[in-house]
């Protein structure tokens, strides 16, 4: 197995969409040297837009199987199975595999490449993109920490990082990687509560998105729970009050966790 180090380790990455961008933004940000990472996509004019941002360059999948130290996919869950049926004979026994892919099981890869293959699972969500994503590490039978203290390093560089068992790795998915989307559909539903009362859209979109912005702040920053915070705005019988009251009423909690628990099992049935 691979000894990594962020001087000298070749990197590929299969798949460069939004996630795999936002990766490769995090390993030069995180000080890997452009000419030691390599990547494919299938889009020609995709492949020439990330030459030119990046100063990086592409690859066949087969190559960067065979020369990658760490070879990362961030390709579609449904594409899965035909990448590995291309690359497993290919990829680099020594290599260290990191998965990106919703519900696909470190032993999966183990299995389709090498029983003592290093792979290492991965969650990560969209704000990774800013700096601000939040990344879920489970790790293979096989895996050194060298490989670990590696990953870290590169996903510290896109946000925050945090290592589960790999069985609740489908927990943690609902709650981190689908949850910028519930709470995008938050915001949609506030803005258009705003529009319905008068407000503009412009004004209601600067509204709600500076209010969100500055709550999320506060909750980072304050040392404080949500609990504590809520209570702190929440004056009784007052109008905050009348509106959680409806909240209450509606069942946000129950609504919510029946939300993430759909999204954990789809997880699961991805696997």
């Amino acid at each position: 197995m691979a000894n990594l180090e962020i001087q000298s380790s070749r990197v590929g990455i299969i798949g460069v969409g939004n996630m795999g961008e936002a990766i490769l933004a995090g390993l030069i940000r995180a000080g890997v040297s452009h000419e030691l990472i390599s990547f494919s996509v299938r889009s020609p004019e995709r492949k020439t837009e990330v030459e030119k941002k990046y100063q990086v360059k592409a690859a066949s999948n087969i190559a960067l199987a065979k020369e990658s130290d760490i070879l990362l996919l961030a390709v579609k869950p449904q594409g899965l199975d035909e990448l590995l049926a291309e690359i497993a004979s290919a990829v680099n026994p020594n290599a260290v595999v990191v998965s990106f892919l919703a519900g696909k099981k470190t032993a999966l890869l183990e299995d389709a490449l090498n029983p003592k293959q290093s792979v290492i699972r991965v969650m990560p969500n969209t704000p990774m993109m800013f700096g601000e994503g939040m990344s879920i590490i489970s790790s293979g039978k096989n895996v050194q920490e060298s490989d670990l203290e590696y990953l870290r390093r590169v996903l510290l560089a896109c946000g925050k990082v945090i290592e589960v068992s790999e069985d609740l790795q489908n927990a943690a998915a609902a709650t981190s990687g689908s949850g910028p989307a519930y709470f995008f559909a938050f915001v949609e539903a506030m803005v258009s509560g705003a529009i319905k009362m008068g407000l503009s859209e412009k004004v209601a979109t600067e509204l709600v998105t500076q209010t969100i912005v500055g709550a999320a702040k506060m909750l980072a920053e304050s040392g404080k729970s949500a609990s504590t915070l809520r209570e702190n705005v929440t004056s009784p019988k007052g109008m905050t009050a009348e509106a959680l009251a409806v909240f209450n009423e509606g069942k946000l909690q129950d609504l919510v966790a029946r939300a993430m628990q759909a999204a954990a099992d789809r997880s699961r049935e991805l696997a």
